[in-house]
């Protein structure tokens, strides 16, 4: 009998070779790859393996850090999900909190007693006693005012709003940005707007909170207007958006509405070109570098 390792021919140990160097590429980073947001707490069912409760949370992977994007009102219900949907809170290397309020900042410290090794980028204007509590926790704190990049191709909004301020994250990618949304407060179509300004690139996904609970069917169709004129290709409007906003979003983008809560996960294949430039859709304005837009709004 042949030794399996001796009788290995020349064209299969450069087809193993190239599959090392794949493997290899991978795990440096080197290769395209997918954008993944998981919805971990959200208080519209989707995964009746899982809890439903007021509040909004997602993980992002397959960027160069995984992030979780706001905690939730409470971490036994985070962290339950996320037990329950197989994620280790130790993987998560940045946590990014759109805005102060509870059901989207109070799974924080039970999470950070999981993993207190992360960096949290919040905004400048949260109390001071919050940004120490953190601190304490064994976790580093970013201040967020402006535009800011958080990772290779995801950056902040900065803050946005007159009553109540929101950051939402946005992530360059190989099919427009992809814009997340704690609870718009600002005003959905607005931070929409805002992240097309600063990045130069259209949007091609928009998730999270719309905060149309209460507005009327002829204000959200205006929006629906105002959102395909800004070129989004796709919607999922969770968390606040309102099951009337919901409805009139997925009569106006059709298949192109996602309609899920808690467990839903959202994939955008292809979103890293292999070289590592996101933002090469043909139909993007003159996508602009973190330079260009650093000197464009800080001079």
């Amino acid at each position: 009998m042949l030794d399996g390792r001796r009788s290995l021919s020349g064209e299969v140990r450069k087809v193993l070779a190239a599959g090392f160097i794949a493997l290899a590429a991978a795990a440096a980073g080197e290769l395209g790859g997918d954008l993944t947001i998981t919805v971990i707490y959200d208080n519209n069912p989707f995964d009746e393996r899982l809890e439903t409760k007021w509040g909004f949370a997602c993980l992002i992977r397959g960027t160069e850090k995984t992030i979780l994007f706001d905690t939730g009102g409470d971490g036994r219900t985070l962290l339950g999900n996320m037990r329950k949907l197989g994620i280790d809170p130790r993987s998560v290397e940045v946590v990014f909190l759109s805005h102060i309020h509870g059901d989207h900042t109070g799974g924080l410290w039970d999470f950070l007693r999981e993993n207190g090794d992360v960096t949290v980028y919040l905004l400048k204007s949260f109390p001071e006693s919050f940004k120490v509590r953190v601190r304490e926790a064994g976790a580093k704190v970013i201040e967020v005012d402006g535009p800011r990049m958080v990772c290779r191709d995801v950056y902040s909004t900065g803050g946005l709003g007159r009553w109540i301020e929101e950051q939402s994250l946005v992530i360059k990618t190989a099919k427009g940005l992809v814009v997340i949304t704690g609870c718009a407060h600002p005003g959905v179509a607005n931070i929409v707007k805002r992240a097309r300004e600063i990045f130069h690139q259209r949007p091609y996904l928009v998730l999270g909170g719309f905060h149309l609970g209460g507005a009327s069917a002829q204000r959200i169709g205006e929006i629906v207007d105002e959102m395909r004129k800004e070129g989004v290709k796709m919607v999922a409007p969770l968390h606040c958006s309102g099951d009337l906003a919901r409805k009139l979003f997925k009569e106006g983008f059709g298949k192109e509405c996602i309609l899920g809560g808690v467990g839903l996960e959202v994939k955008v294949k292809g979103a890293f070109p292999a070289e590592g430039k996101a933002g090469v859709d043909p139909g993007r304005d003159q996508a602009l570098t973190w330079a260009e837009i650093k000197k464009n709004h800080f001079g």
